[in-house]
Protein backbone atom coordinates (compact mmCIF):
# COMPACT_ATOMS: atom_id res chain seq x y z
CA UNK A 1 0.00 0.00 0.00
CA UNK A 2 1.30 3.43 -0.86
CA UNK A 3 2.12 5.94 1.84
CA UNK A 4 0.44 9.34 1.97
CA UNK A 5 3.66 10.96 0.70
CA UNK A 6 4.08 8.60 -2.26
CA UNK A 7 0.44 8.91 -3.30
CA UNK A 8 0.68 12.69 -3.12
CA UNK A 9 3.60 12.51 -5.52
CA UNK A 10 1.58 10.34 -7.90
CA UNK A 11 -1.57 12.46 -7.95
CA UNK A 12 -1.35 15.67 -9.98
CA UNK A 13 -3.88 18.23 -11.10
CA UNK A 14 -4.48 18.36 -14.84
CA UNK A 15 -5.10 21.42 -16.92
CA UNK A 16 -6.60 21.02 -20.42
CA UNK A 17 -4.39 21.08 -23.49
CA UNK A 18 -4.49 24.54 -25.07
CA UNK A 19 -6.68 24.04 -28.12
CA UNK A 20 -7.02 27.67 -29.09
CA UNK A 21 -6.82 27.85 -32.88
CA UNK A 22 -3.57 28.87 -34.49
CA UNK A 23 -3.44 30.16 -38.04
CA UNK A 24 -5.80 28.04 -40.09
CA UNK A 25 -6.57 25.72 -37.19
CA UNK A 26 -10.21 25.05 -36.37
CA UNK A 27 -11.07 24.97 -32.71
CA UNK A 28 -13.03 22.00 -31.33
CA UNK A 29 -16.78 22.51 -31.13
CA UNK A 30 -16.71 22.10 -27.35
CA UNK A 31 -14.23 22.53 -24.52
CA UNK A 32 -11.46 19.90 -24.38
CA UNK A 33 -11.89 16.57 -22.66
CA UNK A 34 -11.60 16.81 -18.92
CA UNK A 35 -8.75 14.34 -19.10
CA UNK A 36 -6.39 15.93 -21.61
CA UNK A 37 -3.19 14.89 -19.97
CA UNK A 38 -1.06 17.95 -19.27
CA UNK A 39 -0.08 17.95 -15.63
CA UNK A 40 0.97 20.44 -13.00
CA UNK A 41 1.55 20.03 -9.24
CA UNK A 42 -1.33 19.81 -6.83
CA UNK A 43 -2.16 23.03 -4.98
CA UNK A 44 -5.06 23.18 -2.55
CA UNK A 45 -7.88 25.33 -3.83
CA UNK A 46 -11.31 26.35 -2.65
CA UNK A 47 -12.99 24.69 -5.62
CA UNK A 48 -16.71 24.27 -5.93
CA UNK A 49 -17.66 20.64 -5.23
CA UNK A 50 -17.96 19.77 -8.93
CA UNK A 51 -14.58 21.34 -9.66
CA UNK A 52 -12.90 19.49 -6.80
CA UNK A 53 -14.37 16.20 -7.98
CA UNK A 54 -13.08 16.80 -11.49
CA UNK A 55 -9.62 17.67 -10.12
CA UNK A 56 -9.46 14.33 -8.32
CA UNK A 57 -10.77 12.39 -11.33
CA UNK A 58 -8.27 14.09 -13.64
CA UNK A 59 -5.34 13.54 -11.29
CA UNK A 60 -6.01 9.85 -10.70
CA UNK A 61 -6.57 9.33 -14.43
CA UNK A 62 -3.25 10.98 -15.25
CA UNK A 63 -1.43 8.92 -12.62
CA UNK A 64 -2.86 5.76 -14.19
CA UNK A 65 -2.17 6.76 -17.80
CA UNK A 66 1.38 7.86 -16.94
CA UNK A 67 1.93 4.58 -15.09
CA UNK A 68 2.45 6.13 -11.67
CA UNK A 69 -0.44 4.15 -10.16
CA UNK A 70 -0.33 0.41 -10.75
CA UNK A 71 -3.31 -1.93 -11.25
CA UNK A 72 -4.63 -3.11 -7.91
CA UNK A 73 -3.37 -0.07 -5.95
CA UNK A 74 -5.68 0.76 -3.05
CA UNK A 75 -7.13 4.27 -3.22
CA UNK A 76 -7.80 5.19 0.39
CA UNK A 77 -10.56 7.80 0.65
CA UNK A 78 -9.13 9.63 3.67
CA UNK A 79 -5.64 9.74 2.20
CA UNK A 80 -6.92 11.24 -1.05
CA UNK A 81 -9.11 13.69 0.89
CA UNK A 82 -6.04 14.87 2.80
CA UNK A 83 -3.99 15.25 -0.38
CA UNK A 84 -6.64 17.45 -2.03
CA UNK A 85 -7.91 19.14 1.13
CA UNK A 86 -11.49 18.08 0.43
CA UNK A 87 -14.14 15.99 2.15
CA UNK A 88 -14.39 12.24 1.78
CA UNK A 89 -17.79 12.80 0.16
CA UNK A 90 -16.12 14.52 -2.81
CA UNK A 91 -13.49 11.79 -3.00
CA UNK A 92 -16.25 9.18 -3.05
CA UNK A 93 -17.96 11.01 -5.91
CA UNK A 94 -14.69 11.01 -7.87
CA UNK A 95 -14.11 7.31 -7.24
CA UNK A 96 -17.66 6.52 -8.36
CA UNK A 97 -17.05 8.41 -11.60
CA UNK A 98 -13.76 6.58 -12.18
CA UNK A 99 -15.57 3.30 -11.54
CA UNK A 100 -18.05 4.15 -14.30
CA UNK A 101 -15.04 4.84 -16.55
CA UNK A 102 -13.66 1.36 -15.71
CA UNK A 103 -10.46 2.77 -14.21
CA UNK A 104 -11.37 1.99 -10.60
CA UNK A 105 -13.00 -1.03 -8.98
CA UNK A 106 -15.18 -0.51 -5.90
CA UNK A 107 -15.32 -3.49 -3.57
CA UNK A 108 -17.84 -3.67 -0.69
CA UNK A 109 -16.19 -3.45 2.73
CA UNK A 110 -12.75 -3.16 1.11
CA UNK A 111 -12.79 0.17 -0.70
CA UNK A 112 -11.52 1.42 -4.06
CA UNK A 113 -8.69 -0.01 -6.12
CA UNK A 114 -7.12 0.81 -9.47
CA UNK A 115 -8.84 -1.59 -11.88
CA UNK A 116 -7.24 -4.80 -13.11
CA UNK A 117 -8.67 -5.41 -16.59
CA UNK A 118 -9.33 -8.98 -17.68
CA UNK A 119 -7.93 -10.51 -20.88
CA UNK A 120 -11.40 -10.42 -22.46
CA UNK A 121 -11.82 -6.76 -21.54
CA UNK A 122 -8.43 -5.99 -23.07
CA UNK A 123 -9.40 -7.61 -26.35
CA UNK A 124 -12.74 -5.80 -26.41
CA UNK A 125 -11.10 -2.41 -25.76
CA UNK A 126 -8.70 -2.87 -28.67
CA UNK A 127 -11.54 -4.04 -30.91
CA UNK A 128 -13.52 -0.88 -30.16
CA UNK A 129 -10.45 1.32 -30.65
CA UNK A 130 -9.84 -0.25 -34.05
CA UNK A 131 -13.44 0.36 -35.14
CA UNK A 132 -13.38 3.99 -34.07
CA UNK A 133 -9.87 4.97 -35.06
CA UNK A 134 -9.90 3.51 -38.54
CA UNK A 135 -13.00 5.57 -39.37
CA UNK A 136 -11.48 8.60 -37.66
CA UNK A 137 -8.16 8.45 -39.50
CA UNK A 138 -9.84 8.03 -42.90
CA UNK A 139 -11.82 11.18 -42.26
CA UNK A 140 -8.74 12.98 -40.95
CA UNK A 141 -6.89 12.21 -44.19
CA UNK A 142 -9.46 14.21 -46.16
CA UNK A 143 -10.31 16.98 -43.67
CA UNK A 144 -7.19 18.05 -41.76
CA UNK A 145 -5.71 21.35 -42.89
CA UNK A 146 -1.96 22.08 -43.22
CA UNK A 147 -2.09 23.82 -39.83
CA UNK A 148 -3.37 20.62 -38.25
CA UNK A 149 -0.54 18.62 -39.81
CA UNK A 150 1.94 21.18 -38.49
CA UNK A 151 0.49 20.79 -34.99
CA UNK A 152 0.74 17.00 -35.26
CA UNK A 153 4.39 17.37 -36.34
CA UNK A 154 5.04 19.51 -33.27
CA UNK A 155 3.39 16.84 -31.13
CA UNK A 156 5.64 14.21 -32.72
CA UNK A 157 8.71 16.28 -31.82
CA UNK A 158 7.57 16.29 -28.21
CA UNK A 159 7.05 12.51 -28.38
CA UNK A 160 10.53 12.02 -29.82
CA UNK A 161 12.15 14.20 -27.16
CA UNK A 162 10.40 12.28 -24.38
CA UNK A 163 11.44 8.94 -25.89
CA UNK A 164 15.06 10.02 -26.27
CA UNK A 165 15.39 11.26 -22.70
CA UNK A 166 13.60 8.12 -21.38
CA UNK A 167 10.87 10.22 -19.78
CA UNK A 168 8.53 7.29 -19.10
CA UNK A 169 5.53 9.20 -17.76
CA UNK A 170 5.89 11.99 -20.34
CA UNK A 171 6.21 9.72 -23.34
CA UNK A 172 3.33 7.51 -22.18
CA UNK A 173 1.07 10.57 -21.90
CA UNK A 174 2.16 12.01 -25.24
CA UNK A 175 1.79 8.73 -27.11
CA UNK A 176 -1.76 8.41 -25.76
CA UNK A 177 -2.61 12.05 -26.46
CA UNK A 178 -1.70 11.64 -30.16
CA UNK A 179 -4.89 9.68 -30.81
CA UNK A 180 -7.11 12.08 -28.87
CA UNK A 181 -5.54 15.10 -30.59
CA UNK A 182 -6.60 13.84 -34.02
CA UNK A 183 -10.20 13.51 -32.83
CA UNK A 184 -10.11 17.03 -31.36
CA UNK A 185 -8.83 18.39 -34.67
CA UNK A 186 -11.88 16.92 -36.38
CA UNK A 187 -14.03 18.96 -33.98
CA UNK A 188 -15.68 15.83 -32.57
CA UNK A 189 -15.50 16.25 -28.81
CA UNK A 190 -17.65 13.16 -28.16
CA UNK A 191 -15.15 11.04 -30.09
CA UNK A 192 -12.24 12.70 -28.29
CA UNK A 193 -13.73 11.89 -24.89
CA UNK A 194 -14.50 8.29 -25.87
CA UNK A 195 -10.95 7.83 -27.14
CA UNK A 196 -9.54 9.39 -23.98
CA UNK A 197 -11.44 6.82 -21.94
CA UNK A 198 -10.22 3.99 -24.17
CA UNK A 199 -6.55 5.00 -24.20
CA UNK A 200 -6.67 5.38 -20.42
CA UNK A 201 -7.96 1.83 -20.15
CA UNK A 202 -5.24 0.71 -22.59
CA UNK A 203 -2.61 2.16 -20.27
CA UNK A 204 -3.92 -0.06 -17.47
CA UNK A 205 -3.99 -3.03 -19.85
CA UNK A 206 -0.37 -2.41 -20.87
CA UNK A 207 0.63 -2.41 -17.20
CA UNK A 208 -1.32 -5.57 -16.45
CA UNK A 209 -0.04 -7.55 -19.40
CA UNK A 210 3.52 -6.21 -19.75
CA UNK A 211 3.47 -4.66 -23.20
CA UNK A 212 6.61 -5.35 -25.22
CA UNK A 213 5.72 -2.69 -27.80
CA UNK A 214 8.38 -0.05 -27.29
CA UNK A 215 7.71 3.67 -27.10
CA UNK A 216 10.18 4.14 -29.97
CA UNK A 217 8.14 1.85 -32.22
CA UNK A 218 4.92 3.66 -31.31
CA UNK A 219 6.56 6.99 -32.13
CA UNK A 220 7.76 5.72 -35.53
CA UNK A 221 4.29 4.40 -36.32
CA UNK A 222 2.77 7.77 -35.42
CA UNK A 223 5.21 9.47 -37.80
CA UNK A 224 4.14 7.15 -40.63
CA UNK A 225 0.47 7.87 -39.92
CA UNK A 226 1.05 11.64 -40.05
CA UNK A 227 2.98 11.21 -43.32
CA UNK A 228 -0.07 9.47 -44.80
CA UNK A 229 -2.37 12.19 -43.47
CA UNK A 230 -0.20 14.86 -45.06
CA UNK A 231 -0.34 12.97 -48.38
CA UNK A 232 -4.15 12.77 -47.98
CA UNK A 233 -3.90 9.02 -48.48
CA UNK A 234 -6.87 7.72 -46.49
CA UNK A 235 -6.27 4.09 -47.44
CA UNK A 236 -2.64 4.16 -46.30
CA UNK A 237 -3.48 6.07 -43.10
CA UNK A 238 -6.15 3.51 -42.16
CA UNK A 239 -3.82 0.60 -42.88
CA UNK A 240 -1.04 2.16 -40.78
CA UNK A 241 -3.40 2.84 -37.89
CA UNK A 242 -4.73 -0.73 -38.03
CA UNK A 243 -1.17 -2.07 -37.98
CA UNK A 244 -0.22 0.23 -35.13
CA UNK A 245 -3.10 -0.90 -32.91
CA UNK A 246 -2.49 -4.53 -33.89
CA UNK A 247 1.19 -4.26 -32.96
CA UNK A 248 0.34 -2.78 -29.56
CA UNK A 249 -2.21 -5.52 -28.84
CA UNK A 250 -0.03 -8.32 -30.21
CA UNK A 251 2.82 -7.34 -27.89
CA UNK A 252 0.66 -7.74 -24.80
CA UNK A 253 0.93 -11.02 -22.93
CA UNK A 254 -2.75 -11.84 -23.26
CA UNK A 255 -2.13 -15.57 -23.72
CA UNK A 256 -0.10 -16.71 -20.70
CA UNK A 257 1.32 -20.20 -20.99
CA UNK A 258 -0.40 -22.95 -19.02
CA UNK A 259 2.37 -24.08 -16.71
CA UNK A 260 3.65 -27.61 -16.95
CA UNK A 261 4.03 -28.89 -13.39
CA UNK A 262 7.26 -30.78 -14.01
CA UNK A 263 8.80 -27.91 -15.95
CA UNK A 264 7.86 -25.52 -13.16
CA UNK A 265 9.11 -27.66 -10.28
CA UNK A 266 12.09 -29.43 -11.88
CA UNK A 267 13.36 -27.14 -14.67
CA UNK A 268 16.72 -28.90 -14.86
CA UNK A 269 15.11 -32.01 -16.29
CA UNK A 270 14.04 -30.24 -19.51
Amino acid sequence: MQTKTSMAADLKVIRPIDTRPSSGLRAPAHRPSRRALVTEPVTPADDAPAGATERIVASITAAIVERRLMPGTKLAEQQIADIFSVSRTLVRQALNQLSRDHLVTLEPARGAFVAQPSVEEARQVFEVRSMLELAMIRRAATELAPAHIAELRAHLKAEQAAVQRTDVSGRTRLLADFHVLVAQMLGNQALAEILQDLVSRCSLIALMYQSAHSAHHSFEEHVAIVDALQARDAKAAAKLMQQHLHHVERNLRLDPRIPDLQAALRPGLN
